[in-house]
């Protein structure tokens, strides 16, 4: 089964076009993320999705954005004018999550009113004025629990 998990930046806006037959909607944009290595330069991979997933992503992802991507890897073959066939890798995605612990079901953002401090060592010094508009608090990231552990059963006559 081909599926392919990516960290990335969105680094051009999604494009929301519809094709000519039935009238689908379908999303491309644009992702980079870091090269294997310190010294290679970054990698970018055009991302596609299709219907509903197209219409959301259009609406609620934009460039800057840091994403998880969930989808399969294709790679096209491209007929150039030069006279040679190039590959491009394409990634058709079937979910996509915001690094900050949002998901693209789930549009909810949480605000919380910062507490204030006081500086170490018990100064005498105020806390800088807060401003009106409450900073947005980070959401976790959805926590995985570890399987049950089974049972030690001996079903095994070898003892070890």
């Amino acid at each position: 089964m081909n599926s392919c998990i990516l960290m990335a930046e969105i680094v051009q806006e999604p494009e929301l076009r519809y094709t000519s037959d039935n009238q689908t909607p379908l999303a491309e944009m644009l992702v980079e993320f870091p090269g294997a290595r310190p010294e290679d330069p970054p990698s970018t991979l055009k991302v596609v999705g299709w219907g509903n997933l197209a219409q959301e992503i259009q609406a609620n992802y934009h460039v800057g954005d840091r994403v998880v991507l969930e989808g399969r890897l294709n790679m096209n073959t491209i007929d150039r004018p030069e006279g040679f066939k190039e590959k491009r890798a394409e990634l058709t995605v079937q979910r996509l999550h915001r690094l900050d612990g949002v998901s693209l079901s789930s549009t909810v953002t949480t605000t919380a009113t910062p507490m204030a401090t006081q500086p170490a060592g018990g100064s005498s010094e105020k806390a800088a004025p807060r401003s009106n508009s409450a900073p947005k608090a980070k959401v976790p990231a959805a926590k995985f629990a570890a399987p049950e552990p089974v049972a030690d059963a001996n079903l095994d006559d070898i003892p070890f």
